[in-house]
């Protein structure tokens, strides 16, 4: 049997439903001789004819007409695919899978999302915690945030919040049993709480001061994975926490944690959404990229989620 172009079948039906070539040429856009093209490609294919043609009508044959018993679910169900994924293209629905940091999470990628969702009713969001680098693509997400070092060449990147900056944070009690480091040296005589990645890497503390800039290995006792963690541990007084500034903002607003070494905290870039330029984002992607794009980061002093 010769290959057979699935659209071949569409002209058939096309053809029986109008009555004849030139309606069904008509309703396509097309010429009638193009038309009979195709039937005659069909059914020297098949090997069997499957129309009746006279010059005044146009019916199918025993054989065109099981055919077409045949052929008429499929392709409803086709045409039904097909409209399905055209209203996922032009109208924001289906799943958003987003990987990314706790941090990022919690005060960025969570409080964006419950306000996105608010105004998109019909899309889904579902969010991993991970800090871990990983294909996105290959682990079924739509998009990652990372910082910008951490992104693949194959991404495109947009920023996500702004800029971010680090706090060392201790309890009122370890800093009064323990003194408060003046500089960043003075914290190897401290207990400081460590992080260590998914990897197993250690988080380096860095520092920076006008000229100055140095990188920290931190010691003591207790190590963690999670920047949430971390700040329980420092609230319990159980040392120096390495965290994220809105972690600690509300604590040390409140009295129950307090920041050392402020002048040496630099200022970081903010994190990025990325995801995959080599594939058509989805209108709930697109919806959702628009939405980063046009979030206003500064608006209600926007907070983090509750501890």
């Amino acid at each position: 049997m010769n290959p057979i172009r699935l659209d071949s079948f569409d002209v058939f039906a096309a053809i029986v439903r109008c009555g004849g070539f030139r309606a069904a040429a008509l309703e396509r856009g097309v010429s009638s001789s193009a038309l009979s093209q195709t039937i005659n490609a069909l059914e020297e294919a098949l090997g069997i004819r499957l129309l009746n043609r006279t010059t005044r009508s146009v019916s199918p044959t025993e054989a065109g007409q099981r055919l077409l018993d045949r052929l008429a679910p499929a392709l409803s169900d086709i045409q039904l695919a097909i409209a399905e994924v055209d209203e996922l293209r032009d109208s924001p629905s289906g799943t958003l899978r987003i990987n990314a940091p706790a941090p990022a999470v919690d005060h960025l990628l969570c409080p964006l999302a419950f306000d996105f969702m608010e105004s998109f009713p019909a899309v889904k969001i579902e969010i991993t915690s991970d800090a871990a680098v990983i294909d996105i693509v290959e682990h079924g997400f739509d998009a990652g945030v990372r910082f910008g070092k951490q992104l693949a060449k194959d991404m495109i990147a947009i920023p996500l919040g702004l800029p971010l900056r680090y706090a060392i944070v201790a309890s009122p009690d370890y800093i009064g049993r323990h003194g408060r480091p003046v500089t960043p040296h003075d914290l190897i005589h401290h207990d400081c709480i460590r992080r260590r990645f998914p990897g197993g890497t250690l988080v380096s503390w860095t520092f920076h001061n006008g000229n100055d800039e140095m990188d920290i290995t931190p010691e003591g006792r207790l190590t963690l994975s999670s920047a949430y963690n971390e700040l329980q541990a420092a609230l319990a007084g159980r040392g120096m926490a390495h965290v994220f500034e809105e972690y600690a903002k509300p604590h040390i607003e409140a009295g129950r944690l307090i920041e050392v070494l402020p002048d040496w905290s630099p200022t970081l870039p903010s994190w990025f959404l990325y995801y995959p330029n080599r594939r058509l984002p989805s209108a709930a992607m697109r919806a959702f990229l628009y939405y980063v794009r046009t979030y206003n980061w500064h608006a209600n002093d926007r907070q983090s989620l509750p501890m």
